[in-house]
């Protein structure tokens, strides 16, 4: 069976580095197995999901290389979590509550004091009708809990009840239901937290494998008895560890933390950060993988480490570099205005992009050519007009650099740094850079001349 996989962000902000890494993992999964990619939309927080993020998880995605083969949205799918409501009271298994947030945390610091654990007490199962109309008539709505099956017929005496699977990362995994409190499926206000929804999802849209980060994995007990309450076979799991920042600090859609746009915008190659977001963190060699197919024979989900992994910018430089180097100019020719480089383009960008951490670099160094200021010491000028002298005739190819150093070598028995570090300085006002057989074909002849003494 060919694996279906989801991904599910909240369009309440930009998509960082930390989502992409799930993203990345259905998605590669997927593609390697010749599965289907769903893009769900969690859109159920009326307040803050906005449609600009909606938008803007579409574009990150479709910058990485990744194209939903279908696309939902939990704000149009209110009827079928109503029916899965409706169903779980006909079973008995989800149970009006009335406290408030502060009555809960009441108990919580009670439970605080005497050495126990924040588990709900099912105390609403013990109020009788008469009781529960009264809370009604002093305006309480009741929110909604899922009865765990961690007990043996007296929810008042809950006993331990183990859930286990076969994680794609971690392994055999165990969670005791009677270690946590039954979840909320049904809001006040009749909206649906993540449990509810994203079950019944799962469940409508054939979910073959849940994929998602290592914060899920106590969650993963709740939702295994909720997909059986439902009648339903639940889906395959695995659960990745979290990246961090190189500080090892906590990623943030609100704080904007290393935000896929920013990094698209600071002119990162896709590729690039998808290499580091998959590679970091698990066995074998973070490399620079030239594309999705590449990357997805390098996916194995049981090497990710079990511990959070650390994505530090410097290492994506390294990685951009490298990728760069391997492109031809004909990937990356329609980033640029056709007359940008006076029809020198290809000739500037295999002179270049040796020395270039991303793409828009090679802006820079067409400005050097354009417009350096040339360096001529009065020590070197003597040197730089026999060099003017020398110049081979025509227009400047790839041979003229060795023909011109040879040359001047016999004239004046210059070698070496003593030979090339001042025409290097005089036409293009730098030490180091790019290979000058390279270059001068970009510089031009007129330029070298109007450079030299």
């Amino acid at each position: 069976m060919n694996p279906v996989v989801r991904f599910a962000p909240s369009p309440t902000g930009n998509l960082h580095i930390g989502n992409a890494r799930t993203a990345l993992f259905n998605w590669l999964f997927a593609l390697k197995a010749g599965g289907q990619f769903i893009l769900r939309f969690d859109d159920t927080d009326r307040e803050r999901s906005r449609e600009e993020f909606v938008e803007g998880i579409r574009r990150d995605l479709d910058w990485l290389g990744i194209v939903p083969h279908r696309e939902e949205r939990q704000s149009l799918r209110a009827d079928a979590y109503v029916a899965a409501g409706e169903n779980l009271r006909a079973k008995g298994v989800l149970y009006p509550c009335y406290e408030t947030p502060a009555d809960l945390e009441r108990k919580r610091k009670r439970q605080a004091g005497r050495g126990q654990p924040p588990v709900y007490d099912r105390a609403a199962l013990r109020l009788t009708a008469e009781e529960r109309a009264g809370l009604e008539a002093q305006g309480r709505k009741p929110h909604w809990r899922f009865l765990l099956p961690n007990h043996d017929g007296d929810p008042s005496a809950p006993r331990r009840a183990e859930i286990h699977w076969d994680d794609l990362v971690r392994g055999t995994q165990t969670v005791d239901l009677a270690s946590m409190s039954d979840p909320v499926l049904v809001r006040e206000d009749g909206t649906w937290p993540y449990t509810l929804s994203s079950v019944v999802d799962d469940i409508d849209f054939g979910i073959t494998h849940v994929i998602r980060g290592d914060d899920h994995v106590t969650n993963t007990g709740a939702q295994i008895a909720l997909f059986q309450a439902l009648g339903a076979t639940h889906p395959a799991f695995g659960h990745h560890n979290l990246l961090t920042t190189a500080s090892g600090e906590g990623l943030s859609k609100r704080l904007g933390s290393l935000s896929l746009h920013s990094l698209a915008e600071a002119g990162y190659e896709p590729m690039a950060v998808a290499s580091l977001a998959v590679l970091t963190g698990a066995a074998g060699s973070v490399d620079a993988v030239s594309d999705m197919a590449a990357l997805a024979a390098r996916l194995d989900l049981s090497a990710v480490s079990k511990s959070a992994a650390k994505f530090d910018p410097a290492d994506l430089d390294t990685l951009n570099a490298k990728l760069i180097r391997q492109t031809d100019w004909a990937d990356i020719e329609a980033r640029f205005a056709a007359d940008e480089f006076e029809g020198r383009g290809e000739e500037l960008w295999l002179a270049v992009r040796e020395n270039i951490v991303r793409v828009m670099e090679m802006r820079d160094w067409w400005r050097r050519v354009i417009a350096t200021t040339p360096e001529r010491p009065a020590t070197d000028l003597d040197y730089l007009r026999i060099a003017r002298e020398l110049l081979p005739a025509g227009e400047t190819d790839a041979q003229t650099w060795s023909l011109w150093t040879v040359a001047i070598r016999e004239r004046t028995g210059r070698k070496g740094r003593e030979l090339f570090q001042p025409l290097r300085k005089a036409l293009t006002g730098m030490e180091h850079g790019p290979e000058m057989a390279r270059l001068l074909p970009v510089i031009g002849r007129e330029r070298i001349l109007a450079r030299l003494p």
